[in-house]
């Protein structure tokens, strides 16, 4: 099925959202918040992909960002029994709305909450990530493996996601952030953050909104590598959980020094 998923999502990528890239009317974009965009690619992707993705496994249901949007009562089926697909139909659309990469398509499969497969695929760039549970992760058909060891704070690059921390752990980690080599606020598209910490174009990525689209496909990658992907309390993640933030990080000494550096007091976590 992993190959089938991937033929399903690049399909879509190729018919439906690279077509609109830079070609969006006005009426092509919507706000569903403030900052928070849709666009038609968004919705009509997403429609293709429950429509595929059920069809390859009957009976299986789709918890997609879109769907959500629009049904927040939806959110709650991620961790039903079962085949439970989560969609992230573009992510990164503020990206794709302006006309700037990158973005993603992003669809994980958990079955009884716990996510099985995942896939990743940059759409601009047209690099496809995989994860099997137990059987590795995978970029464009080679195996991934993130670097097993730690060379301290003053040399580990990555991103604080700051907009959505709150406003005393934005203010902790910008002050300690100088102690690590780079800290960016990252591309606004977790399909590309994830994946850079798999290859170690980076080695941590700290999110503190943690929506199951966003990152349900990218926690298997990372673990399936060989990383790390805990909440900031040293607790373990699940697809069902919104709270607590979450920091991604190539290994499990990483992930502390990441995480003592910027909130060396973790009782303000």
């Amino acid at each position: 099925m992993l190959d089938q998923v991937a033929d399903l999502i690049r399909e879509v990528a190729a018919t439906i959202v690279l077509p609109r890239f830079r070609h969006l009317a006005a009426g092509d974009i919507q706000q569903k918040s403030p900052g928070d965009l849709v666009t038609i690619a968004d919705q009509e992707s997403e429609k293709a992909l429950t429509a595929g993705l059920t069809a390859l496994l009957p009976g299986s249901r789709v918890v997609g960002e879109e769907g959500v949007a629009a049904d927040p009562q939806l959110l709650s089926r991620v961790g039903d029994p079962g085949a439970v697909w989560i969609v992230d139909p573009v992510d990164g659309t503020n990206n794709f709305a302006a006309g700037k990469t990158p973005f993603a398509i992003m669809v994980a499969l958990a079955r009884d909450g716990e996510v099985t497969a995942s896939w990743i695929l940059d759409v601009p760039g047209d690099h496809l990530t995989v994860a099997e549970l137990g059987a590795g992760a995978y970029r464009d058909g080679v195996r991934v493996k993130t670097r097993t060891d730690d060379p301290g704070a003053r040399a580990l690059r990555g991103v604080v996601a700051t907009h959505y921390l709150p406003q005393h752990l934005r203010e902790i980690a910008i002050a300690n952030a100088p102690e690590l080599a780079q800290v960016t606020k990252g591309h606004h598209c977790a399909g590309y953050e994830y994946p850079a910490v798999a290859t170690d174009e980076q080695q941590f990525a700290l999110f503190w909104r943690i929506l199951p689209w966003d990152h349900a496909p990218g926690s298997l990658i990372i673990k399936e590598a060989g990383g790390t992907v805990r909440h900031l309390d040293d607790s373990p993640y699940s697809p069902t959980d919104s709270e607590r933030g979450l920091l991604v990080a190539a290994n499990d000494d990483i992930w502390h020094t990441v995480r003592d550096t910027l909130f060396p007091d973790t009782s303000v976590l």
